[in-house]
């Protein structure tokens, strides 16, 4: 079992910065592939970033890509999502999640493969 906990959101202007952090509880942290999603008002939830266990391959939707980085501190049983450059339309709920599957060589992009969730936390961007 992991249980995930987000943090780090809030309310920042166009071009700035947020770090979002996601800290797992449960010691087999390290054996899952991380992702993080957002949900805006009215849309689906969608793909941001992944990584897998090992944080040797990344993942990102193109919108971004050059923006946002993802990685992990295996020994800190924490992900990180940086966000730079951020813009109105990245405000929505962000959500981090587990791959279902450890030590899977590549980490999916489609929500149905995360088998735990955090409460998701909001950003929000002004212009």
């Amino acid at each position: 079992q992991v249980q995930l906990v987000e943090s780090g959101g809030g309310l920042v202007q166009a071009g700035g910065s947020l770090r979002l952090s996601c800290a797992a509880s449960g010691r087999t942290f390290s054996r899952y592939g991380m992702g993080w999603f957002r949900q805006a008002p009215g849309k689906e939830r969608e793909f941001v970033a992944a990584i897998t266990w090992s944080g040797g391959s990344t993942y990102y939707t193109d919108s971004v890509k050059g923006r946002f980085t993802i990685s992990r501190d295996n020994a800190k049983n924490t992900v990180y999502l940086q966000m730079n450059s951020l813009k109105p339309e990245d405000t929505a709920v962000y959500y981090c999640a587990a791959h279902s599957r450890a030590l899977a060589i590549a980490v999916p992009t489609t929500a149905t493969e995360y088998g735990y969730w955090g409460q998701g936390i909001q950003v929000t961007v002004s212009s």
